[in-house]
């Protein structure tokens, strides 16, 4: 059986009933916890003018090259990537340290030198600046580099820093990274990034001491922190044993801990060993029993019947636990447990009302049970929670679309098409934009509406060639749907004479001529596409077909309906096509067991009707009128199934 153009199952169901958290399920919960956070290197702002003192600049530069020199011999060769990698795992630790939003504690003042904004240092800083944008990174970065040796100043070697990362030179960076460091011994993002290039050189016995000084150094209440950011430096190192050998050493001395543990669990986790992890989670709820990353990596390193049961069981002892109920609730949708899956999301709700997040979740949990009303509730107090939060930066894309569906659900196609009216295209980036409006045209068609559906979609703007191709699909498929051929085939003619080599127009027209009993037409066209784009497998299918269903050039239609099959074995309509071409070969055994194969992928009237035909001739005339007669059940007026019980002069 060939494809239908593409358009014709372009309906509501392609952009609606998502569950927000089945996407998000309990691994991407967790990763809002533990995630692995990447960012661009943002270019440092201009220095503002400082109280600099005077001092001679004479053989700054040669310093410069020289001490960069000297810093380069040490520093093994690694390639841009590796350089890049490096700065994720800086950005990693730097984000895990960054205090909660409400944190009082005051930042530590920098200590900066007291040097005059010279015309020298003045200059030299605009042209360092200047080489920089105009792609000259060496000249830049050594006269930077020159002006923060000689000042001592701390934000300069950043920007060196900054500069030698942009060009992804891992020798520059480190020197860069040194002075900087060296320069402000306090500052934890300069440690971090010095610590990142000694995990991509694999010094670590550096990270170790450094990790431990500063456990040493610091009041246990920060202990986690640190441990956790140890934990996902060396998650980066390309030797995974000795990291976490390094990771059991740092953390020997607070053995007793729970924080030790879990940052352990997390590098077990990372490492594979699901087992060491639980291990280490479970030391941690024995010293912290409400610890909620504890019970997450859990779960995290657990099946996901496991996961459900231990976090059921930390609910009950921990049941204002925000976080492990939402990570719970989530597993249990991907597990198909919806009815359980609501409870939660409804005591989540429950404990904080306007959370828009929750209030999606359980619209598109109705919806998908068909509660329809109940859905259309949550869908609306989701889009007034947004409303009244402004800052909230969630798309109401899909609550739109959700609540269309509902109003056809009720019958009420203009409630419908005021929804999809509502869609933003928010300049061209909302994704789903162009098929809400093929949708909106295909309900003013089915209201009766034609002009007015093709003239929408007529003023639908294009943004590139793919999207006016779409736009003249739908348009094609209204008109076939109203059947309105002639006018279908004047508009794909007028499409093929601008894109005259666009496979997917021309198989819409193949599949027209053939409907209009042009099949000469039809057959070059699909051989063209085939020229065109010899991977496409609807072509292959369609002309295969076309001489199995007219029981003609067999040999031909068997070998490109299996060409068909290499392209996509799972295809239930390229299935149904194989199974039919072997049943004009009268190999009823292969046929029958291609086209069970079909409708167990996709019980599609058509499959279940060449698959009665085939068991009627095979002698098995019982469960042929079985397959037959759930088709009458749902398709009354299917002019195959009534075509068929003539020809073969069967009685349901």
């Amino acid at each position: 059986m060939p494809h239908q153009v593409a358009v014709e199952h372009t309906t509501l169901s392609t952009v609606q009933r998502k569950i927000s958290y089945q996407s998000s399920n309990l691994e991407s919960v967790l990763k809002n916890i533990f995630s692995i956070i990447t960012s661009k290197i943002t270019t440092a702002k201009w220095i503002p003018p400082c109280a600099w003192c005077t001092s001679a600049f004479a053989a700054a530069l040669a310093t410069t090259v020289l001490s960069g020199c000297a810093n380069l011999q040490s520093f093994t060769e690694h390639s841009k990537d590796e350089v890049m990698e490096s700065h994720q795992a800086t950005q990693l630790a730097l984000a895990a340290e960054k205090p909660p939003a409400d944190d009082s504690t005051p930042a530590p003042a920098e200590n900066l030198p007291s040097v005059n904004l010279t015309e020298e240092i003045l200059y030299k800083l605009l042209t360092s600046e200047i080489a920089f944008q105009r792609g000259n990174w060496q000249a830049a970065y050594v006269t930077i580099l020159g002006v923060a040796q000689q000042t001592r100043d701390p934000r300069l070697a950043k920007r060196a820093a900054e500069i030698a990362l942009s060009a992804k030179q891992a020798a520059e960076s480190i020197t860069a990274i040194r002075l900087w460091r060296e320069l402000a011994p306090d500052s934890n993002e300069a440690n971090q990034y010095y610590l990142g290039f000694m995990v991509m050189n694999n010094n670590l016995a550096e990270v170790l001491q450094v990790f431990s000084q500063k456990l040493q150094n610091t009041e246990i209440k920060q202990h986690v922190t640190i441990m956790l950011q140890a934990q996902r430096v060396l998650s980066r190192a390309r030797d995974k044993k000795a990291a976490f050998d390094t990771l059991e050493e740092l953390l020997a001395p607070y053995s007793s801990t729970a924080e030790a543990h879990l940052a352990l669990a997390q590098g077990a986790y990372v490492n594979g060993d699901n087992q060491r992890a639980i291990t280490e989670a479970k030391s941690t709820l024995r010293i912290k029993p409400d610890s909620q990353l504890a019970i997450l990596t859990i779960a995290q390193a657990s099946n996901k019947v496991d996961a459900v049961k231990e976090m059921e069981a930390y609910l009950e002892s921990n049941p204002t636990s925000r976080d492990v109920r939402l990570a719970y609730a989530s597993m249990l949708i991907e597990l198909k447990q919806m009815e359980k899956a609501q409870h939660q999301f409804e005591q989540l709700l429950r404990d904080k009302p306007e959370d828009v997040a929750t209030l999606y979740t359980l619209g598109a949990i109705a919806m998908d049970a068909n509660q329809y009303k109940l859905a259309e509730k949550y869908f609306l107090s989701y889009l007034a929670g947004l409303e009244a939060n402004p800052a909230e930066e969630r798309d109401p894309t899909p609550a739109l679309v959700n609540l269309a569906q509902i109003a056809l659900e009720f019958k009420n196609n203009q409630a419908a098409l005021d929804w999809l009216a509502k869609v933003d295209s928010y300049d061209g980036k909302n994704v789903v934009w162009l098929n809400v409006q093929i949708r909106r045209a295909q309900l003013l068609s089915m209201d009766g509406k034609l002009p007015e559906a093709r003239r929408f979609l007529q003023e639908v703007k294009a943004n590139n060639e793919t999207e006016e191709i779409q736009l003249v699909q739908a348009e094609f498929q209204i008109l076939r749907n109203a059947k309105q051929n002639q006018e279908a085939m004047t508009v794909m003619e007028a499409a093929i004479k601008r894109h005259a080599k666009n496979p997917e127009l021309l198989y819409d027209y193949a599949l027209l001529a053939e409907s209009q009993k042009k099949l000469t037409e039809m057959e070059n066209t699909l051989r063209l596409v085939i020229e065109l784009a010899p991977d496409n497998q609807h072509a292959y299918n369609a002309l295969g077909y076309s001489y199995a269903d007219r029981n003609i050039h067999l040999d031909e239609a068997l070998n490109l309906i299996e060409k068909a099959l290499n392209l996509a074995p799972d295809d239930p309509f390229i299935l149904d096509s194989y199974g039919w071409v072997k049943y004009r070969l009268a190999k009823l055994e292969e046929a029958e067991q291609a086209l069970r194969r079909a409708y167990q992928l996709r019980p599609d009237p058509e499959i279940a009707i060449h698959l009665g035909e085939v068991l009627w001739s095979a002698g098995k005339k019982d469960e042929a009128r079985q397959f037959w007669r759930e088709v009458n059940s749902k398709y009354p007026e299917n002019e195959t199934l009534k075509s068929t019980l003539a020809r073969l002069n069967g009685k349901l």
